[in-house]
């Protein structure tokens, strides 16, 4: 599940991921009058449905890590987390390479920490 089509296109070009994705058409965000309503979560619904009929989904949420990616990523949890035969995950984040820890803000270490491998 992608926020637009240049993030699809940054995930193609690592040729590593071979499923189906989503492009929700941007990020929930009220100040700019983007709202759930405005977004393509009803047909992200409906192929869910359509696909865990079928066998079990995962669901990888590939939003932006800044305020409106976050809200979209915990409204995605709210409407299809408990959805039977649906496991959702998140694109791991935390610490770039070659950073330094000295230098890392707090909600980076924190991420770094919670979605360690």
């Amino acid at each position: 599940m992608l926020e637009k089509v240049t993030d699809l296109d940054s995930i193609e070009k690592t040729g590593l991921y071979k499923g189906l994705y989503h492009i929700l058409g941007g990020s929930i965000n009220p100040l700019d009058g983007v709202t759930t309503e405005t977004l393509r979560f009803r047909e992200l619904e409906k192929r869910v449905g359509r696909l865990t009929s079928e066998k079990n989904l995962e669901l990888i949420i590939a939003t932006n890590p800044n305020t409106s990616g976050e809200t979209t990523a915990l409204y995605i949890k709210e409407l299809l987390g408990n959805k039977k035969g649906v496991v959702i995950t998140r694109l791991g984040r935390g610490l770039a390479s070659g950073s330094n820890l000295e230098y890392a803000d707090e909600i980076t270490l924190r991420n770094a920490l919670e979605y360690r491998k």
